[in-house]
């Protein structure tokens, strides 16, 4: 009995051993076994979240010490996770995208639950796919904004929208009160499909992409210079830079070679600028020389307290350079913190972390690529719904996804750079469009994005004047406007054809003439007959020719129509034909009897009627007092005859005799 007895102890001995080895995973994995049963023990004590980002970047050299420090806090933190690590697995993708995607790959073999990253667009489409086929999250910092959740289920956007700042860029443009934009920007899949955005954004302010000036990512200096040459000598002076970071100063500085950083111009960046500016103590006056003028946009975060303290922290971070902290760092850091939300979430509602195998992923003979190695995360759909579905305020603001799965709110600080520095002359949001309000205060108001609502602070732009460039100028290598003139028949003296140099002579001729003369700017023109000169010209047809651009004006007396002003411009009228109505002329013969004409038979027939009541009932009441209506009958019927006449022609006997006649009437 006492054997048996000490055997039981053995044997619960070892099983309290390997319980909880069963339970956990027992090998120090970061999974947890497929088989283990759901209970208080189920939460994995590690699970490895990867990171894809450039080091050497500016946007990289600012999100890797975030993700360092949010990791740190997370895991320091016992109100979130209780009891699980995260294990940061970061892994450089050098700027290539080729390698980027080659890490990706590799990063996949270690299962990570998430992967945080790629800043490069051409990377993120590439392992989106992958990320579609092993189910594992991807919070991006691509800001593509073809990136769409709807082509990639596991895609999802931790930093704003590129949509949003082309849209921004187009508002300040309609602000100004230009037309005409020039991009410039890198010829990757980021730099394409943001300008393709900027195109529709400026379309519906009635502005347009005059040209897209696109250059290789390794263009060289001299490339850049040419380019650079060749937009210089079109009539567009506003510009649009969309490139990198780590290059973009390069554009500014054969710019400045060739004087196109002078009055006149207009430039406008996103947020490359106002990142590499923030990520430098100071910048030296030589590089700050070379951006004067210059209108950006930035991220923008709210103030507070968080953001502050982190801040202040970020100089106290090991292996971290103080000059890299720009807003990407808010941005990583609160992606660490949605993650960890996430899963204390998810875990709570009793999921698990489990992996299996791709029966589609196999490797061929003699393959090194270890295909077979990448799992698929059984739970990612759970997970990514739970992330999709977080709210919190973060150091950049609130944490919080739209139906689309963008950031909730996009805003961007429209900044202008001069002196040593730069100066917030307003912001930018979806929600009311442009304001010198913080996008903040205006949250807790109705939305307002009218034409009247939007305001900015005074900008110095190149050339250090506050006169608000033109934007446009007569392009060097253009050709001159084409000037159509309806070639008339009748009524020469508005325009007709002429030997003179210009083809053309007329009074409309010569009030165009002057207002050219006006211009402070030379405008090459040539006029160009409309017409076979034997019959007038239609000028719906001129009209209609004008708007498809077959000509770029039209001269002449065109009739200005309703039909008309929707389609076209006119100027103000300078002359009115106003309406007239031309009838032939009849001679009538004269008669005694016109005066009848004014009214008819009936209606003499009822005026005489009339007259001999009236003079009746007046013989009645004067009859027997009156003397003047006594007499012989052919005298009193002469009497009351003469009486309804002078009525017609004396109206004061008339007055005075209706007085006395309701005065009798009144006494009797």
């Amino acid at each position: 009995m006492e054997a048996y007895l000490q055997r039981k102890r053995v044997f619960l001995l070892l099983v309290s051993w390997i319980w909880p080895l069963a339970v956990l995973g027992g090998t120090g994995n970061n999974t947890t076994n497929a088989t283990a049963p759901l209970s208080s023990f189920s939460r994995p004590k590690v699970v490895n979240v990867g990171a894809l980002f450039t080091s050497n970047s500016v946007i990289g050299r600012s999100a890797e010490p975030a993700l360092v420090a949010a990791i740190n806090d997370v895991n320091s933190d016992s109100s979130i996770l209780r009891g699980t690590k995260l294990n940061l697995i970061f892994q450089d993708t050098n700027c290539s995208g080729f390698v980027g995607t080659v890490d990706a790959l590799q990063l996949m073999e270690k299962e990570v639950i998430a992967a945080i990253g790629p800043q490069s667009s051409g990377i993120a489409h590439v392992i989106s796919h992958v990320m579609n086929e092993l189910q594992v999250p991807l919070l991006s910092f691509a800001t593509d904004p073809t990136l769409s959740s709807l082509q990639y289920s596991y895609f999802l956007r931790t930093v704003p929208n590129d949509h949003f700042q082309m849209y921004a860029i187009a508002d300040v443009v309609n602000y100004f009160g230009w037309k005409e934009v020039i991009a410039i920007f890198v010829d990757d899949d980021n730099g394409r499909n943001g300008i393709s955005v900027l195109g529709d954004a400026l379309a519906k302010k009635r502005a347009k992409l005059t040209y897209k000036a696109a250059f290789s990512p390794g263009a060289s200096s001299s490339e850049i210079a040419d380019l650079l040459v060749s937009v210089n000598l079109m009539e567009a002076r506003v510009f649009v830079v969309h490139v990198n970071p780590d290059t973009g100063l390069s554009i500014f500085s054969k710019a400045k070679n060739l004087g196109m950083m002078v009055g006149g111009y207009v430039w406008i960046t996103t947020d490359w600028l106002p990142s590499f500016l923030d990520s430098s103590d100071s910048v030296n006056p030589e590089t700050m020389d070379l951006i004067q003028g210059v209108v950006a946009l930035r991220h923008h975060t709210a103030d507070s307290d968080q953001k502050k303290k982190f801040a202040s922290r970020w100089k106290n971070f090991k292996n971290v350079e103080t000059s890299s902290f720009n807003s990407y760092a808010l941005y990583a850091y609160d992606t660490i913190w949605l993650l960890a939300r996430a899963l204390d979430l998810y875990f709570k509602d009793g999921g698990k972390v489990t992996f299996s195998d791709d029966p589609r992923l196999r490797d061929t003979n003699g393959s090194s690529l270890h295909l077979s190695s990448m799992q698929v995360f059984d739970q990612g759909q759970k997970l990514f719904q739970t992330l999709i579905g977080m709210n919190f305020t973060g150091l950049s603001g609130q944490i919080q996804f739209d139906s689309e799965k963008n950031l909730g709110h996009p805003a961007y600080d429209v900044l202008n750079i001069g002196g040593t520095g730069s100066r917030t002359v307003g912001y930018w949001s979806n929600y009311s469009g442009l304001s010198v309000v913080t996008p903040e205060i205006l949250y807790s108001k109705p939305p307002n994005t009218s034409i009247s609502t939007q305001h900015l602070y005074n900008v110095i732009w190149p050339g250090e004047t506050v006169t608000q460039p033109r934007g446009w100028v007569f392009p060097h290598n253009g050709k001159p406007l084409q000037i159509a003139v309806p070639y008339r028949v009748t009524f020469k003296e508005f325009v007709h054809k002429d030997k003179g140099p210009s083809g053309v002579k007329g009074y409309c001729i010569d009030v165009f003439e002057a207002a050219i003369d006006l211009l402070p700017y030379a405008v090459p023109h040539v006029y160009i007959l409309y017409g076979d000169g034997k019959r007038n010209p239609s000028f719906k047809n001129l009209v209609n020719d004008v708007v498809t651009n077959k000509y770029d004006a039209a001269v002449g007396d065109v009739t200005i129509t309703t039909n008309r002003t929707r389609i076209v411009d006119f100027t103000q009228p300078y002359m009115e034909s106003g309406l007239v109505v031309v009838a032939p002329i009849k001679e009538l013969k004269s008669s005694p009897w016109a005066f009848l004409q004014p009214f008819t038979l009936q209606m003499w027939c009822v005026t005489g009627v009339f007259f001999l009541f009236v003079g009746t009932v007046v013989w009645i009441l004067e009859h027997r007092h009156n003397p003047e209506f006594r007499g012989s009958p052919r005298h009193q019927l002469v009497t009351v005859f003469w009486f309804s006449f002078s009525t017609m022609f004396f109206a004061h006997s008339t007055y005075i005799l209706f007085d006395l006649f309701f005065l009798r009437s009144s006494i009797l």
